[in-house]
């Protein structure tokens, strides 16, 4: 029975971290607020999910849209769970980020605008099979410890 894939972590995509510890130490503007329009978060955005979070503010939802952009938190972050993403922090909180990364990446995941960032599947024998004796060597040096 091989175990179920592990969740794609949001901060770990490229310029997510920087901006959450940046959020950390000056708050994001309120949703609605003027933002500079060459916003770190709006590049961040568009080079992860081809959208940043006014254009896919700006975009006519599916007729079945659910609205789960505007739902709270602890809702969205079971939801992307379910959708094979974590967006939380390393103590399980939402990320500061999610209200402005969150609808692009709705969007993306459910194939209406935008774009996934690439994720290569993690294969846990290649490290074997490109390194027979990786596993002997481990062997011998805790051989060699309890000496």
């Amino acid at each position: 029975m091989s175990s179920p894939p592990s969740l794609r972590r949001l901060i770990d995509l490229p310029g997510v971290a920087d901006l959450e510890h940046a959020a950390v130490l000056k708050p994001l503007p309120e949703i609605g607020e003027d933002r500079p329009a060459d916003s770190a978060i709006d590049a961040v955005a568009k080079a992860l999910f081809g959208l940043t979070p006014d254009e896919a503010e700006a975009l006519d939802r599916p007729e079945d849209w659910d609205w789960i952009e505007v739902k709270p938190l602890s809702r969205q972050v079971a939801a992307f769970e379910a959708a094979g993403w974590d967006v939380t922090d390393n103590k399980r909180r939402p990320l500061r980020l999610l209200v402005y990364l969150g609808p692009p990446l709705w969007l993306a995941i459910r194939g209406v605008a935008g774009e996934l960032p690439f994720h290569a599947e993690a294969t846990p024998d290649l490290a074997v099979k490109s390194d027979p004796w990786g596993a002997q060597m481990a062997a011998d040096a805790a051989r060699f410890r309890k000496r």
